[in-house]
């Protein structure tokens, strides 16, 4: 049986570097996004070889695990997987599975799996030069809704620090009140884990940007490198009731990226959840490619 622990900060400086060596392309594989949620969905870690594994529960009390990160041969740390999940008498199950995994998986375990899609689950990634140009036919209303955003208004866009922490979170309370989050439990499980990033931003390394109208926060933004290529976004908040302010934000942040990190090519906008709105939001800036992920069902007993 492996020895999973609770995820603590502490936790960053040995579960980073695993992950680091994974070159995971996944928004769920990553430090901020497992600790930020692990009170939510119970998640427990541990190190295995040169593997990082976590196990977590939803809501139905069904256990799973994420895909092993690290490098090397998988296979002796999947086993492991395997048998804790028989010690503990349920199902051996992983979730958030890319197609890359799922090759590997096949090699190692010819037709010892089953595979079903997680649409909902699926990252959004985009080219980041596009996200600063804004470029094409496709995202010309994304140029007008900037363009009227910046005639109309007096703004300006600025990094977030500890100076202008708290008067982000003092927008998200009011978003959260016009949008419901008390009445939604996804909304309500998102804003626990956004208040974790905020109460530890210096602490996870977060980076961030806001937006002021006339002096005042209307949208904001926090991130992080995910991996050698790749940026990741994990919030992004902006008052819908003023045009152009979310596009605003995701502009300015990118610009802001692509000039702190010039190297990277790709910014991993994370998942949609479900939500329509929010689906459609996030394919109205035509993604480069969804980061595809599976639940991967062991059915050999």
């Amino acid at each position: 049986m492996i020895n999973f622990k609770k995820v603590e900060l502490a936790d960053k400086q040995w579960m980073g570097p695993l992950i680091t060596l994974g070159e995971m392309s996944s928004s769920h594989q990553n430090f901020t996004n497992i600790f930020a949620w692990s009170e939510i969905y119970h998640y427990r870690v541990a190190r295995v070889s040169d593997y990082l594994v976590v196990k977590g529960r939803l809501q139905n009390g069904e256990q799973y695990y994420f895909y092993p990160a690290g490098k090397g041969d998988p296979k002796s740390v999947i086993e492991t997987m395997k048998q804790d999940a028989a010690d503990c008498g349920h199902k051996f199950i992983m979730l958030g599975v890319s197609p890359e995994n799922i090759i590997v998986l096949n090699s190692l375990f010819p037709e010892s799996f089953e595979y079903k899609e997680m649409r909902d689950s699926f990252d959004y990634v985009y080219l980041l030069d596009k996200l600063v140009t804004l470029s094409g036919n496709k995202l010309h209303s994304k140029r007008n809704h900037i363009n009227r955003f910046k005639e109309k208004h007096v703004w300006s866009f600025e990094q977030i620090s500890s100076d202008n922490l708290a008067e982000c979170w003092e927008m998200n309370v009011i978003w959260c009140k016009e949008n419901g989050c008390h009445e939604d439990k996804q909304l309500a499980d998102e804003n626990c884990a956004v208040c974790r990033c905020f109460n530890n931003f210096n602490e996870l390394g977060l980076e961030g940007g806001l937006i002021r109208l006339n002096g005042r926060v209307i949208a904001y933004t926090m991130g992080e490198k995910l991996n050698s290529n790749t940026y990741v976004i994990h919030i992004e908040k902006a008052f819908s009731k003023i045009q152009g302010a979310y596009q605003m934000i995701n502009r300015e942040f990118a610009a802001f990226i692509q000039e702190k990190y010039p190297q990277l090519m790709f910014v991993n906008r994370e998942e949609d959840m479900g939500y329509e709105g929010l689906r459609k939001a996030k394919l109205s800036y035509y993604p480069y490619r969804m980061e595809e992920k599976f639940m991967a069902k062991y059915i050999i007993v």
